[in-house]
């Protein structure tokens, strides 16, 4: 009889190679479900999410329960358990289950003479679990963000940074974009009733929908043949901002995973688009991406600081930008980046971001467009970004977007709308 998966040493095990090893739980987690039935691998993913998004505050609780951390070789029972008092706290597994499959957890890993460490920490917790909880609150450990981040925030956005950091930590909702040259949205929200799946229309966007109940892909009409793709409602007002048309010629740089390569193309079917990520693997989704739309687009690895070496001397009518950045608007749906980013990344990244605006200014055309988008809310990526850009190219004018300002337009993270991004609209002059 096979022996079946215990899944708390696997989440264990996966969140130290987020902590401890800069893994990102989007990459390395779709390889341990792959051996899973649905259920058990919903379950480990809301194990790892959720450890991964409520970490301090698991830190903190770990800290009253124990004389000293675990460390060095016993640093994955630290990990199991944090995995033992999340289920605690945010699941409703009964008690006796979480006791007994997280202790077993202990045996897998190995830590067999660990075993009454993990039962005895875990019952003093069920037991103190209320007066724990409250002696944190009014910390920051409760925010469940790293110190460097929430003084970041705090700073530049002094009557925002609440509502930012409470966004961040709440479920994304899922979002989906209609492809207009199949169906109209009004169409396919029918196609959706019919399968009783309730979806709410934005009013700014023509083709998102907002799921009321997160789903499978399999479950939405017509998915698999191209007629609706995941994608946010904020990542899909790239492609609406940068307004393309049938027959231009249209870079899509830091094009992966493919999503506005795709979005573009539902827009304006017959323009030439040029996809291009410096990032071979991630490259290869925007070609899946589009097969299974059944769309044609000239897809190539490159670097965006050096574009004279995959593009030669050609020029556009319209940039989309998506730049690298540091991901601080999207980190309900990526809570490991709060712990995978340091303070030190983002001068970095913003010397980054302006080499590449600098490298492919030249490149768009007299005339043209591009759009300058970032899925951050820290403004030296975004606003302060834009401003020395226009200050070193004087034949840059931006178009003020609705909502925003001079430099840009910067939404937040909201519960029931999109994730936090930037957006800037540049014009070439003729």
């Amino acid at each position: 009889m096979k022996k079946t998966t215990n899944l708390r040493s696997l989440a264990a095990r996966l969140i130290e190679q987020v902590v401890d090893k800069g893994q990102s739980l989007s990459a390395i987690l779709p390889a341990a479900q792959k051996s899973l039935n649905d259920k058990d691998s919903a379950l480990l993913q809301e194990l790892c999410f959720g450890v991964v998004r409520t970490l301090p505050q698991l830190d903190a609780l770990i800290g009253k329960l124990m004389d000293r951390p675990m460390t060095g070789k016993q640093r994955t029972i630290h990990y199991l358990l944090m995995v033992g008092i999340y289920q605690m706290l945010y699941t409703r597994i009964p008690a006796h289950a979480i006791l007994a499959e997280t202790v077993e957890g202990a045996v897998v890993l190995k830590k067999q003479s660990l075993k009454g460490l993990v039962n005895g920490v875990l019952r003093q917790f069920q037991r103190r679990q209320t007066e724990l909880t409250e002696s944190l609150e009014g910390q920051s450990v409760n925010l469940w963000h790293p110190s460097w981040l929430l003084k970041r925030l705090q700073v530049s956005w002094p009557d925002q940074w609440q509502q930012i950091v409470q966004a961040n930590n709440l479920r994304p909702p899922m979002w989906l974009r209609v492809n207009r040259q199949h169906n109209s949205r009004d169409q396919w929200l029918e196609l959706l009733n019919a399968r009783e799946m309730t979806g709410t229309a934005d009013i700014l966007s023509e083709d998102a929908v907002r799921l009321e109940k997160p789903a499978g892909v399999t479950q939405l009409p017509g998915f698999a043949d191209g007629w609706v793709t995941v994608q946010d409602l904020s990542a899909q007002r790239c492609a609406q901002y940068l307004t393309p048309e049938n027959g231009e010629d249209i870079l899509d740089l830091c094009a992966a995973p493919g999503g506005k390569t795709t979005h573009i193309l539902e827009i304006a079917p017959e323009a030439n688009v040029l996809a291009v990520d410096v990032d071979a693997q991630r490259l290869s989704r925007v070609t899946e991406n589009l097969g299974r739309l059944g769309m044609q687009a000239e897809v190539r690895q490159g670097d965006g600081r050096t574009p004279a070496l995959w593009c030669a001397e050609r020029q556009f009518d319209r940039i989309l930008l998506d730049a690298p950045c540091s991901a601080t608007g999207v980190i309900r749906r990526h809570p490991d980046i709060k712990w995978l980013r340091r303070d030190s990344d983002i001068d970095e990244l913003v010397r980054l971001q302006a080499e590449i605006l600098d490298a492919i200014w030249p490149y768009l055309k007299p005339g043209g467009t591009m759009v300058y988008a970032t899925c951050s809310v820290l403004p030296e990526e975004n606003h302060k970004q834009m401003a020395a850009f226009l200050e070193r190219h004087d034949d840059a004018k931006p178009e003020t977007l609705p909502g925003g300002e001079k430099h840009g337009l910067q939404v937040f993270p909201q519960e029931l709308g999109g994730d936090g991004f930037f957006y800037a609209k540049l014009l070439k002059n003729a």
